[in-house]
């Protein structure tokens, strides 16, 4: 009666075995219909969709762009020491929300390596907290070799909560050496 009693029990582990195999396959398949199904729904209600009719990939959208207003951001650069310093160009154009990239140059006209710092203002004030920079020059310091020349990106967006009476912004940097011709002498010596 003992060895019944285990041949039973292997009979009725098989079967559940069977049963989960089963559900699984199932659950597979119906995870792997959901995909076109998924597509056709997002495409119906047009959200998410990513390839277009004619099967190209359409890029994303930033929809947090104002693109009902323009804002002329105005650029300038002052140079408080050994260098050339400027924009590559006066202003750019942009949309509230929209990534915009502008460059500034400098040149050491120095036979020796220098440290420096560049340190922004805006003009109208109001207008700081909504200048959003996501890659900058500023946020560390440069050291410039001898004679070297650099192009450094400014990398922002105007966030979309600026007064709507804010039509221009002057984004302007000082660039000024750090610690004088004593320390720039230091990091020259440590390279």
């Amino acid at each position: 009666m003992h060895a019944h009693a285990g041949q039973e029990e292997r009979v009725l582990n098989r079967t559940v075995l069977v049963k989960l195999v089963v559900i699984a396959v199932v659950m597979f398949g119906f995870a792997y219909a959901l995909v076109p199904v998924y597509r056709q729904v997002c495409e119906a209600l047009g959200i998410n969709v990513l390839t277009q009719k004619d099967g190209t990939v359409a890029a994303p959208v930033n929809t947090q762009v104002d693109l009902a207003r323009t804002v002329t951001v105005e650029l300038d650069g002052n140079a408080q020491g050994p260098w050339r310093f400027r924009p590559t160009q006066r202003s750019v154009d942009v949309h509230p929300g929209e990534m915009a990239t502008v460059v500034y140059e400098v040149v050491n006209t120095q036979a020796r390596t220098v440290k420096a710092q560049a340190i922004p203002s805006y003009a109208p004030q109001s207008a700081m907290p909504h200048f959003k920079k996501v890659e900058c020059f500023c946020f560390q310091e440069q050291v410039l070799g001898p004679n070297e020349a650099r192009q450094m990106p400014v990398v922002f967006f105007i966030d979309p909560a600026l007064p709507r009476e804010v039509k221009n912004i002057t984004l302007s940097y000082t660039f000024f050496e750090i610690g004088g011709a004593v320390a720039a002498q230091k990091v020259a010596n440590k390279e």
